[in-house]
């Protein structure tokens, strides 16, 4: 059988070998510490369910307009209003089957073959993958810890060629935890302004940030930027609604038309019932989220204050998300049995077969020298688990 060119440019997951072999060895019996998950560990809050189970009892289960209900829609349009200053009209949203969803319809609206897609490295792992469907390039530029791996302006504007079509810019960051200040985002409009590139905005952790910090949408800095930029945003992060699968993105009439037009042809509408849980989560007490955020900082507090005690790790604190972002650097080249650690995925393989703890290693996102750990699991884990690696470490 021979499959697409398209299908072909795919790169397979590394890390699902290492989830399944971690299922493999609970499922065993073993007890393996997880620090994978892309996921808050709360349940989604009673109000949001009830809303749900109320439109199935009123039998709420048919088809949707394909770029989502009304009522939904005017949820998300109040919601950019109150939180990020912008005005949106409904026929400048479409509401999809998750935030990832919403991204993949925008590149596959925006982009053609042989177009080129800035994006910053470290980067959320299906980026690249989805650049490469739509036809066309990623172009990846380095950060680092001097910089908080931010995204430099001056980098941004000498990047851009004749066939660049857009840049991504995600705050709060998977996985390093960065958030980009005002002062930061609008350097970078004004170099999208003047180069007249368009501009995917993923704000799905948007609500979990800490130490008074403002999270800043890059559409809110006038009308130039706001009709260059997509703005993708989800429930799954802020509302433990992960398998709900409600996103939406904002944007300007015309692309939005055109990601509808794709989302008629592959999904039709996002789920009747989710739709309707979200306006609540969107317009109802946001207590549980407050809840949830306060909880995380606790975590993550303890988790880099921990990670930084241990010999040859090291990590910033992020301003936003649920993961630590891990400087490895200092045990490369340290053996395991005489077997050299030669990067993230060795060491990510050897925590999961000898310390049993499952990690996510650093060169899915770019950067081999890291690995991200989830702090979206019980304090009891993360204690546990850090002190196993603590515990590894100290015998190479």
């Amino acid at each position: 059988m021979v499959i697409s060119k398209r299908a072909a440019l795919i790169s397979p997951s590394p890390t699902l070998a290492i989830t399944a072999k971690a299922k493999k060895m609970q499922a065993e019996g073993i007890n393996v510490i997880g620090f994978g998950a892309g996921e808050p560990d709360f349940d989604t809050p009673v109000n949001i369910k009830e809303y749900a189970k109320k439109a199935i009892d009123k039998g709420f289960t048919k088809y949707t307009p394909t770029s989502g209900t009304k009522e939904i829609k005017d949820a998300v349009c109040h919601k950019f209003k109150e939180d990020n200053g912008l005005d949106y009209s409904p026929e400048e949203v479409l509401v999809s089957c998750g935030a990832k969803h919403s991204l993949f319809n925008a590149m596959l609206a925006l982009c053609d073959d042989g177009d080129e897609v800035i994006l910053q490295s470290p980067f959320w792992v299906s980026y690249t993958e989805m650049i490469k469907l739509s036809g066309a390039k990623p172009v990846i530029l380095k950060t680092g810890r001097a910089s908080e791996f931010k995204l430099d302006a001056a980098e941004l504007e000498k990047a851009v060629t004749p066939r660049t079509k857009l840049v991504i810019i995600n705050s709060p960051s998977n996985p390093t935890g960065t958030v980009y200040s005002e002062q930061e985002l609008k350097k970078l409009s004004e170099i999208i302004v003047r180069k007249k590139i368009y501009c995917v905005s993923d704000e799905i952790y948007e609500k979990i940030i800490y130490d008074g910090r403002r999270h800043v949408s890059m559409a809110s800095f006038g009308k130039e930027i706001k009709d260059l930029t997509i703005t993708v945003n989800g429930v799954s992060k802020a509302y433990s609604m992960t398998g709900w699968r409600i996103g939406y993105a904002a944007g300007p009439k015309a692309i939005i038309q055109a990601m509808s037009n794709l989302q008629d042809h592959s999904t039709s509408n996002p789920t009747s019932i989710s739709q309707v849980a979200s306006v609540e989560a969107l317009k109802g007490d946001q207590t549980d989220l407050e809840i949830m955020v306060k909880e995380f900082k606790k975590r993550r507090d303890y988790m880099i204050g921990k990670v930084n005690s241990i010999k040859g790790l090291s990590a910033l604190v992020p301003g936003g998300a649920f993961y630590a972002w891990v400087d490895i650097n200092g045990l490369i080249g340290k053996k395991v049995e005489n077997t050299p650690i030669s990067g993230s995925m060795a060491l990510t393989e050897v925590l999961l077969n000898k310390a049993h703890v499952a990690v996510v290693p650093g060169g899915v996102f770019g950067d081999d020298g890291y690995i991200r750990l989830s702090y979206a699991t019980s304090m009891e884990n993360i204690t546990e688990g850090l002190s196993r690696i603590e515990k590894f470490i100290e015998k190479l």
